[in-house]
């Protein structure tokens, strides 16, 4: 299961990472540092070995008669099915300028993402660092995946300069550990940069994403991440965000704060 935190360093550079857990989808600590091309904001966790989460998402199949409304003759449902193709929408405007998901592509994005992972303030959480081939299994896990977790570049301006993952909750490892809710849709964020770190980067970028899967999911209620409870700055990027804190969680390597941004209290926080 990809990191839930996963790069979402948020207001200070080394701690801004949160990675999502690993979850299908969802990097341990969620994080938000991004930099398309370069920018991390937030260093969500990963939430625990990125390996393993990936691991953890290609083991957790979805019942075959609900892959079999969704393929007629096909061996999975096209992902936009499960995420209402969130990760190809946008450009959306924010207060820190014109923010764009664009699903990774290995040829081009590859490289990018694993010096990104290679940062140590992002390898802490998202544990992808070393070669290559590390990230590359990460994220074509995701890829080849059936469509619950969708691995994508934020780019700023123009500027690549984080690491998405949006990913179904409700279908993930991390459903196991919360009372999940049908469509729950997670988030896990990292930002490639360190000068794009602790300028609150992180916090806009993630209220913005949780809007934009809130409006582009009707049945999602809620967006999910797990920080890891260590990443002080990327809980705060969190809050700052809209998301409440809802619970301590253990999850596979990490004790993990469970924040939720509740579509029914989106305008008021």
């Amino acid at each position: 299961m990809p990191p839930t935190d996963a790069g979402t360093a948020v207001e200070q550079a080394p701690a801004d990472a949160t990675a999502p857990d690993p979850a299908p989808g969802t990097p341990a600590g969620a994080g938000t540092d991004t930099q398309a091309g370069t920018g991390t904001d937030i260093v969500a966790d990963a939430g625990t070995d990125a390996v393993a989460d990936a691991e953890d998402t290609l083991d957790l199949h979805l019942p075959d008669d609900f892959v079999a409304r969704f393929v007629e003759g096909a061996g999975r449902p096209p992902a936009d099915d499960l995420l209402d193709g969130v990760g190809d929408r946008g450009p959306v405007a924010t207060p820190v300028g014109v923010l764009q998901l664009v699903t990774v592509r290995l040829e081009r994005d590859l490289p990018l993402v694993a010096r990104w992972m290679n940062d140590p303030a992002v390898a802490e959480f998202w544990q992808l660092a070393g070669e290559q081939r590390l990230t590359e299994v990460h994220l074509g896990g995701q890829l080849d995946g059936d469509g619950r977790s969708v691995p994508c570049v934020g780019l700023l301006d123009g500027t690549p300069m984080s690491y998405w993952e949006i990913y179904r909750a409700d279908l993930d490892p991390l459903a196991r550990h919360y009372p999940a809710r049908p469509h729950d849709t997670g988030v896990h964020l990292l930002i490639g940069s360190d000068a794009d770190r602790g300028r609150g980067l992180g916090s806009a970028l993630l209220r913005a994403v949780a809007d934009l899967i809130l409006d582009t999911r009707p049945a999602c209620a809620r967006v999910v991440a797990e920080p890891d409870l260590r990443n002080a700055s990327s809980v705060t990027a969190f809050l700052a965000a809209g998301f409440r804190y809802a619970a301590e969680i253990d999850l596979p390597g990490k004790r993990a704060a469970l924040m939720l941004r509740d579509r029914s209290l989106r305008h008021l926080m």
